[in-house]
């Protein structure tokens, strides 16, 4: 799983002060609790997919995309857009691969994965981690792999639990455009903000995932429910 994250996530930044709202006389009256100022995200990003010509239409976008988003400076940009770049091209080959884009006037972020058969070749690190039950939702094709979600810290820091964030909103997209089940993913073991950060969107890891139990090897498997 592509999930950049150059700063650390919180549940939800602290609540801002404000003036409140004028009154009919131009007095200020208190704002009403949970109300939240502007406009939601929901209103100011367009969601939709790609196809493989307009994904090659847009790598450069894309690079850029992972390049902004990845932290650690300009000096790292060029190897990890590079490396994300490789990655896609290679995820883009299999069927039924989907890739979703976020964008106002410019692109503000995108998800991409693809379908999986029990019968079918798995994505790497995934053999020997999934119990039973997945691998028989995958024989019917309702099992999704997301691969990558790239969105800006803000998505990542404030409002994660909600359904306008845009991560959650993209993930969604994918699991419905594909009549999925269960979405699925891997986490590097030693990559626990990217943990925290999926969990805050509504993934889980698997029943009877505990350290005791789940298997050994340098991935965690994460699941996403509809």
């Amino acid at each position: 799983m592509t999930v950049n994250l150059p700063v650390r996530p919180a549940t939800a930044d602290p609540p801002a002060p404000h003036a409140g709202l004028p009154d009919r006389r131009g007095a200020r009256k208190p704002r009403p609790p949970g109300t939240e100022r502007g406009s939601s995200p929901r209103e100011g990003e367009r969601v939709r997919p790609l196809t493989r010509r307009q994904i090659e239409d847009h790598l450069q976008e894309l690079g850029d995309l992972y390049a902004e988003t990845s932290g650690g400076g300009p000096w790292a940009w060029n190897e990890a857009r590079d490396a994300f770049l490789q990655r896609l091209a290679a995820d883009v080959r299999r069927p039924g691969f989907e890739l979703l884009i976020a964008e106002t006037t410019a692109l503000t972020g995108c998800a991409h994965g693809f379908p999986v058969r029990g019968d079918g070749p798995w994505w790497e690190g995934f053999d020997g981690h999934l119990p039973g039950r997945l691998l028989r939702l995958a024989a019917t094709g309702r099992l999704f792999v997301v691969s990558g979600i790239l969105v800006p810290p803000r998505v990542r820091r404030q409002y994660q639990d909600r359904a306008w964030n845009l991560a959650r909103r993209l993930q969604g997209r994918l699991l419905a455009d594909h009549g999925a089940a269960l979405g699925v993913t891997l986490v590097n073991r030693s990559d626990p903000r990217t943990v925290e950060t999926l969990r805050s969107w509504g993934w889980r890891y698997i029943e009877g995932d505990t350290p005791r139990t789940a298997p050994l090897g340098p991935f965690r498997v994460l699941v996403l429910g509809t």
